[in-house]
């Protein structure tokens, strides 16, 4: 038995400022499952009647004020796992992880808002930095002894464009933070415990691909200076049911836009 799933990522850059755009966000995907990151809303302050009335009965969330913070919307019931560390011991409400139920068995879902690393890109000179390159490594030893992963998927702003083309220039922003060779070279190394990359899967990788532009281009339509920052992932057992992919680019045109857009995949499993 296989079923459809759709499931979308979205760093909304506060919850409760962008609620209203969840609406647009479902009308254009139909997504099963809406994965946020970014919801700077402590648990207590959380909208809990929000995910209901926008047709998703099921809900988890992880925050803390004004920073971070994670929430998964769901058609199908879940479960929140609470399988995994506290990343680098910060308490700092980067990741949550759920079982999906579905007909076919549980679907192992990871949504993960990894740290955006500062500006300077040296690990000495710069703690964001730091820390930056501690939580991927982290992650990768974790997913690495999970030898047997299967039925997971992983999702998130992962804020780092690991590939030439998820940037608007490869030389020139191998120096900036999201791009720089450690970067780039841990999350390949993450990726490659167990999953592929579901996007890329769809769009060859001599193509350009961005989900985020910058609040600091004016026209960002028209110098379409991106990077793609938010990642589906797909465990490999998952890749030959894979459907199609969506980058909801006009959603960066949406009133008062997060500066990332959607991304949402179909699959069957």
């Amino acid at each position: 038995m296989t079923e459809r799933l759709r499931i979308a990522t979205w760093n909304i850059n506060s919850l409760r400022l962008r609620l209203p755009l969840l609406g647009r966000l479902i009308e254009a995907l139909r997504p099963d499952v809406i994965c946020l990151q970014e919801t700077k809303v402590p648990d207590a302050l959380f909208p809990a009647g929000a995910p209901a009335e926008l047709g998703y009965p099921f809900a988890a969330w992880r925050g803390m004020k004004g920073y971070n913070g994670v929430a998964i919307l769901s058609c199908l019931p879940l479960q929140v796992l609470d399988i995994a560390p506290d990343w680098c011991a910060r308490g700092d409400c980067r990741h949550l992880s759920v079982a999906l139920e579905m007909r076919s068995g549980p679907i192992e879902l990871h949504n993960f808002y990894v740290p955006a690393g500062g500006d300077v890109p040296d690990r000495e000179a710069n703690p964001k930095y730091a820390h930056k390159l501690d939580f991927v490594a982290e992650a990768t030893t974790w997913f690495a002894a999970r030898t047997a992963l299967s039925r997971a998927v992983l999702v998130g702003d992962l804020n780092i464009a690991p590939l030439e083309h998820d940037v608007w220039n490869h030389k020139q922003l191998l120096g900036v933070v999201s791009h720089t060779p450690p970067e780039t070279a841990g999350l390949t190394a993450w990726m490659q415990q167990g999953f592929d990359d579901a996007v890329r899967h769809f769009v060859p990788a001599d193509r350009k691909l961005y989900t985020w532009w910058s609040y600091r281009n004016s026209d960002w339509r028209a110098s379409d200076r991106g990077r793609r920052l938010d990642h589906i992932w797909v465990s490999r057992d998952l890749t030959d049911g894979l459907q199609s992919q969506t980058i909801l680019k006009d959603a960066r045109d949406w009133p008062q836009p997060s500066d990332h857009v959607p991304v949402c995949v179909e699959l069957e499993v």
